[in-house]
Parts: C-alpha cells; sequence; structure tokens
C-alpha cells in the first residue's frame, strides 16, 4: 500500500483546496463514519454499478476517508484501487483503515483530479460517490479522467439531483437560514448540486471524450445521528457559518428551528431525511 503525495492544483479549484485541507475537510475526517453512515443507502448501489472486476483497475475520485476505494480494492482481488483526493485529513484516514483492515493492493494520492498527470489509459475503471460536483473546470477534469482510462473504459457516479429533490438540504439550510434568502452558486460553479441536470450531464461527459452515457435515479433516506440532539450537533458542525453573521436572538432562533426539523424528522431508529442520487455510467469512446 503506497503512500503518496503531491497535488498540483489547478487555479480554478484553489478555494476548494483551502476548505477540503482545512477545517472542511479536518470535520469530515472526524466524522467519517457518520459521513458514511449517511449515504449508505447508495454505497451498494454504486459498486453494483461499476461491476468492478478481480483485475480491474480502479481510479477513485474525491474518494474522502477512503470507504469506496477500500471496497473496490476489495472486489479487484487481483487489481488494484487508487483514491485521490485534495484532503490530507481524510487522506490519513484513508489510509489507517487500509492497513487496519488489512487492504494491501489499495493506494491513496493528494492530489488534484482535474490536472494531476495520470498515466494514460491507465485504469480500467473511474468511480466516484459525490466527488466530482465540486471542479473548478469540469469539462478540464471529466477530460482529464477520460483520458487516464483505456479505450472502453468504465464511469461510475453518484451525484445528487436538484436540491428540491433532497429534503435534507432544504430542511437545513430552510431552518439555518432564519427568514433570510440564502445565495444560490450559479449553475457551473463547484457546489453539492451542480450535476444536478441530466441533460447537463450528458454533454459534459460527452464533451470529456466518453459515450454510451446512462444516467439514472435512486432515492433513500439519509441518517444524520441517533437522536434528535446528535444530529441537531452534527449538521451544525458543518453549517454552522450560516449563522454566524446573526444577531443572538436570531441564530438562537435559528438553531431552535434546526432542532425542531430534527424531532419532526425521528425515526426512533435515527433521524432520517429524504435524498435523491443520479447513478451515472459511461464509457470512454
Amino acid at each position: 500500500m503506497s503512500d503518496t503525495t503531491t497535488a498540483p492544483v489547478a487555479a480554478s479549484n484553489t478555494a476548494q483546496l483551502a476548505a477540503w485541507d482545512g477545517s472542511e475537510g479536518e470535520y469530515w475526517a472526524a466524522h467519517a463514519d457518520r459521513y458514511d453512515a449517511s449515504v449508505a443507502d447508495y454505497h451498494g448501489a454504486l459498486l453494483d454499478l461499476a461491476a468492478i472486476g478481480p483485475d480491474d483497475r480502479v481510479l477513485d475520485v474525491g474518494c474522502g476517508a477512503g470507504q469506496t476505494t477500500r471496497d473496490a480494492a476489495r472486489l479487484a482481488v487481483a487489481g488494484s484501487a487508487l483514491g485521490v483526493d485534495l484532503s490530507t485529513a481524510m487522506l490519513a484516514v484513508a489510509r489507517t483503515r487500509a492497513q487496519d483492515e488489512g487492504v494491501g493492493n489499495v493506494s491513496f494520492l493528494h492530489a488534484d483530479a482535474q490536472v494531476h498527470p495520470f498515466e494514460p489509459a491507465s485504469f480500467d475503471l473511474a468511480i466516484s460517490r459525490t466527488g466530482t460536483m465540486f471542479f473548478g473546470d469540469p469539462p478540464a477534469a471529466h477530460a482529464n479522467i477520460a483520458r487516464a482510462l483505456r479505450p472502453g473504459g468504465r464511469l461510475a457516479l453518484a451525484v445528487w439531483q436538484a436540491q428540491s429533490e433532497n429534503e435534507w438540504f432544504t430542511a437545513f439550510t430552510g431552518a439555518l437560514a432564519a427568514g433570510r434568502d440564502l445565495p444560490t452558486p450559479p449553475p457551473a460553479a463547484p457546489h453539492p448540486f451542480s450535476m444536478s441536470d441530466p441533460d447537463r450531464i450528458s454533454g459534459l461527459l460527452g464533451t470529456a471524450g466518453f459515450d454510451h452515457v446512462v444516467v439514472s435515479g435512486a432515492r433513500g433516506p439519509m441518517t444524520f445521528g441517533a437522536d434528535p440532539r446528535e444530529a441537531h450537533n452534527f449538521v451544525l458542525g458543518q453549517l454552522g457559518w450560516l449563522v454566524a453573521d446573526l444577531d443572538d436572538i436570531r441564530r438562537e432562533a435559528a438553531l431552535q428551528a434546526l432542532m425542531q426539523t430534527m424531532q419532526e424528522h425521528d425515526s426512533g431508529d435515527g433521524v432520517r431525511f429524504g435524498s435523491a442520487m443520479w447513478l451515472i455510467a459511461a464509457r470512454r469512446a
């Protein structure tokens, strides 16, 4: 298991580097199990879509703490899996867990997949679980991923559908907005819903060098904590910046609104919200 680190970053991705290799990435690393559990309903579906064979060489883009990379490596028993991410903190978790779990055919690289000089045609498959929506230049990034795949190599992605289809997002931001209109990122800007339009996905991947693009919908609950207090604290740890500029009275009202929505979504077996993703399959032309 190699432990490689180098990260030339595209100019369009410097803000992403600052976030993911800073406090945001550190928070995700500290709560890796919680994040993995929140999208557990999609994990198996992505691996099924990827159809990883025993000899496959797999590239995992935006691998985070490496759950998808390690599971890909387990399926590619005679092959290998490389996880790439901008967060050194999450990669440290990924390496430790791979070693602890005895997954030897896996490696991790601190790099920007938009510009990293992967060896051309060196992978059979590229996968990503909610990692491809944050590129500053999506056409360049997906073209770079395509170049890393052999001709006919496969792509399997999981990305969020529109905000309106993801109850967790509308509930959290609605509570913490405290009556304000929060700014909406431009469609092409890096954000969780930048790949929510299937037509845009097909056009983007076609331009990047992929064909046979198939976009299918998937839905499932996301669990954010065992009880409302745990879920409230977990979400606030990530989104607390939304209330940082409020006065004490409005901030307290926002926090109470967040707790109320957690209580309303307490199933008795975890605090759950509806969600929706696109599962995307394609091949390098």
